[in-house]
């Protein structure tokens, strides 16, 4: 396995068990991390900031991962299913009541000196929201 896959799987891994400060040891300090159908944050302690958030608004499982990472290991892709429950109202969401959701999703990754340096998410907005009765 690629360097850059064991990477991505290892934060993946951290992420299904809500371990931020792994999460966190994968990320180059000055991450770039492309929000789905919003800005980009800079840096991990933005990034912290992001996944304390989430944490208080969802709870989420990643299943299904698969990873693809190109020949010199520098760019990556993963792409998943998310299995959610909405806990609390996010901001410009609709109001949060415990609604359950399987969105599929994916996100782009550069990975330079064994960290990743960029996170870019996407997945359907409008499907998300019509899983929660938005």
């Amino acid at each position: 396995m690629h360097p850059t896959e064991t990477l991505i799987r290892r934060y993946y891994s951290a992420f299904n068990l809500a371990r931020w400060d792994e999460m966190l040891d994968c990320l180059a300090p000055d991450v770039a991390h492309d929000i789905n159908q919003g800005g980009r944050q800079t840096g991990r302690e933005a990034f912290r900031a992001f996944l304390l958030h989430m944490e208080r608004c969802y709870r989420e499982q990643l299943r299904d991962i698969v990873v693809m990472v190109d020949a010199t290991g520098s760019r990556a892709a993963a792409e998943f299913v998310v299995e959610g429950e909405y806990l609390n109202t996010d901001e410009g969401l609709p109001p949060a009541s415990g609604q359950r959701y399987t969105l599929p999703a994916g996100a782009f990754l550069e990975v330079r000196d064994g960290r990743i340096t960029r996170l870019s998410m996407s997945y359907n907005l409008a499907d998300w929201t019509r899983q929660v009765g938005g």
